[in-house]
């Protein structure tokens, strides 16, 4: 199928991310989320996200334009009829994504092709709680979603090869680059990446060394651009938590434990960048 309009449910960092690639690869737009405030918080960020790629010579001040005007925003799901691709992009959480997803299928066509961009929950159990399973696909980007270029496809038991193929050709399309992926917790880059920021929060906790310390020490020893704990802060902790309460559960390894110090941050509600305050503190 022909894909010219892509919905994304949820106005959060990914979510307007992803709205905001779609619209500058020149897709039709349809941006959703139950809080009009965070959809007009979401169109300043990607004014904001737009004129930095204007100020790099990235986008042209006329391109930006003509990419801010295809994206249409609203508060009620049934503004997403129109859409040939749904991206699901709220909470890491699998019971507010099932209704999510179960919301959408009733508007849409049963040809539109459903997405999550769940780093975590289960492509199949998802697509078992929707008519027409073999339409849903995962779409995992990565944030900032403008920045980064990879996009994990992952294939639930039920999706087909014509729903794979036309998520391969639509994050081209996005300027990214797909690869294909298991229906396995945490997926391909999770999987090792937050166990490994998880430690770098037992190796602050345990008062090993300072969080400068730590992150300058994976930036100038193992080559990383960021330090493990200013990543969670871009990531977020609630988000890091979530996911490794995933694979814990659903390894039943000990080696997927979240730190006690990253579970009490978040009940502090020290998230990370989203929020002002997480390892660090920001302006």
């Amino acid at each position: 199928m022909v894909v010219r309009t892509i919905a994304v449910v949820g106005a959060g960092t990914m979510g307007t991310g992803i709205a905001q690639v779609a619209a500058a690869a020149g897709f039709q737009v349809i941006l959703i989320d139950v809080d009009e405030k965070a959809l007009s918080k979401a169109m300043e960020r990607t004014s904001a996200g737009s004129d930095r790629l204007v100020g790099r010579r990235q986008m042209s001040p006329e391109a930006k334009q003509a990419a801010i005007s295809l994206i249409a925003t609203g508060t009620d799901y049934t503004a997403l009829t129109p859409a040939d691709l749904v991206v699901e992009a709220a909470t890491e959480n699998a019971d507010v994504k099932v209704k999510i997803v179960q919301a959408v299928a009733k508007v849409v066509r049963a040809d539109t092709i459903i997405s999550t961009n769940t780093s975590s929950v289960s492509i199949t159990k998802l697509a078992a709680s929707i008519a027409n399973p073999g339409r849903f696909i995962g779409l995992h980007f990565f944030n900032p979603v403008p920045v980064m270029k990879l996009v994990e496809v992952v294939r639930g038991l039920q999706t087909t090869e014509a729903t794979h193929e036309a998520a391969i050709g639509i994050s081209q399309k996005l300027g990214k680059t797909p690869i294909t992926v298991k229906n396995m917790p945490g997926f391909v880059v999770n999987r090792p990446l937050l166990p490994m920021i998880n430690e770098a929060f037992f190796t602050l906790a345990e008062g090993d060394a300072s969080a400068d310390e730590i992150d300058q020490g994976m930036k100038l020893g193992c080559n990383h651009p960021m330090g493990l704990l200013a990543l969670a802060d871009l990531i977020g902790l609630d988000v890091l938590l979530s996911v490794m309460e995933v694979l814990h559960r659903e390894l039943g390894d000990d080696k997927y434990r979240p730190c006690p110090s990253l579970r009490e941050m978040v009940e502090a509600g020290y998230l990370g960048r989203k929020t002002g305050r997480g390892v660090y503190q920001y302006s």
